[in-house]
């Protein structure tokens, strides 16, 4: 199909006040620019999309959150014959690409936006008519088997009959700054991608927990954010690593071996909102789903983040890991979580699944929690 322009579609966006909307709008031409080389146009709630490389725009528009649906279209002149003669060609390469014969049962929808001296209705009628004059398919408005679109916005009028699903949100970056606790595994990634859909930059911040885990977890972690990145054109995320073995050798030395993985948990938010409070972020985001592990309890919840007061967002929380990983996969980021990385050792035969927040507090005081972690929030650096 000699296709010339996409027709970009978004949802919410549509909703706001005019000024939220046009920024909105501003920041998701942006990405979409940043994503792959194109020309692109807003006029009255449609993106107009004009890739260099059509396929490549069509393939890569799939990754831009903000985007509902997209559809490749042709575009023509609002007229009688530039419609019919458009629409000709058109239902010809429909033919010549197996997606349209004699036995096709189809309709034609048409949708306008301005003063013309026709009705949409009687606009769709005639190209029906158009199309059966290539090919005597049989109409079907009730259940087609293809529904050619013709919408006709003022002057122009554009072709399609694709409507490819996009991964819809908020344009990323409008939603401020938020500091992910990413490991390697199968959560924590779709809880980044999750706030990336709702339009949050991604700071990811990464537990070293050497010489409990091996180097393949950082070279994991690498490569899921490499994967969330293809969503993250125009904002992309940024990585910081901490070296968390010291601390974790005094949690898991200085205090009962069963609260390692609570006294784990809790320095990462503290260390967490130590960074976010650096780097202006709102809010701290992780992988947690209730009763996953030992340490998503909810009284382990309310154990390992006590003395947090930045907003710790856990997009995961309601999901089973069926759910989880389903969208693992569907994102990409599964194969590379499915990588055996040895895991981490410090994890206890017996961890606490009810921690007492009592014991908790006296235990943190025990260990000298707050100059253990300020220790390890000067080692966090930043990753190319």
């Amino acid at each position: 199909m000699n296709y010339d322009l996409i027709i970009a579609r978004y949802g919410e966006i549509g909703i706001k006040s005019p000024k939220i909307r046009s920024r909105f709008e501003r920041k998701l031409v942006k990405n979409i620019k940043a994503t792959f080389e194109c020309e692109v146009e807003r006029n009255q709630g449609r993106i107009y999309v004009h890739p260099k490389d059509f396929s490549e725009g069509v393939e890569k528009l799939n990754h831009v959150f903000g985007v509902v649906s997209y559809s490749p279209a042709v575009s023509t002149k609002t007229t009688y014959e530039d419609i019919d003669e458009t629409l000709t060609e058109y239902t010809k390469q429909l033919i010549d690409e197996k997606v349209l014969d004699e036995n096709t049962k189809f309709a034609v929808k048409c949708r306008r936006v301005g003063n013309h001296d026709f009705t949409s209705q009687e606009l769709a009628a005639h190209c029906g008519g158009v199309v059966r004059n290539v090919v005597s398919a049989p109409v079907d408005l009730t259940n087609p088997d293809l529904t050619i679109f013709v919408e006709v916005r003022q002057d122009d009028t554009y072709i399609f009959h694709e409507k490819i699903r996009g991964p819809g949100g908020l344009p990323l970056g409008t939603q401020g700054k938020v500091v992910v606790l990413l490991s390697s595994g199968i959560d924590s990634p779709v809880a980044a991608y999750l706030m990336m859909k709702r339009g949050c930059e991604v700071v990811a911040l990464h537990c070293n927990n050497d010489p409990f885990s091996g180097p393949k977890v950082t070279e994991n972690f690498n490569r899921l954010v490499d994967k969330l990145n293809e969503y993250a054109h125009g904002t992309p995320i940024k990585k910081r690593v901490m070296d968390y073995g010291e601390y974790l050798t005094v949690a898991k030395t200085k205090a009962p071996e069963r609260m390692t993985c609570v006294l784990c948990k809790s320095g990462m938010y503290r260390i967490a909102e130590k960074l976010a409070e650096k780097l202006g972020a709102d809010a701290i985001v992780d992988g947690s789903s209730v009763g996953q592990v030992a340490s998503q309890t909810l009284s382990n919840i309310l154990a390992t983040r006590y003395g947090v007061d930045m907003p710790i967002l856990s997009p995961l929380i309601g999901l089973d890991k069926e759910e989880i990983t389903a969208i693992a996969k569907e994102i990409g980021t599964f194969p590379i979580s499915e990588i055996d990385d040895g895991g981490c050792s410090a994890v206890p035969r017996y961890p606490e699944t009810h921690a007492d927040l009592k014991i908790v507090k006296n235990v943190c005081e025990e260990i000298n929690q707050d100059a253990e972690i300020e220790k390890a929030f000067q080692k966090i650096r930043k990753l190319d």
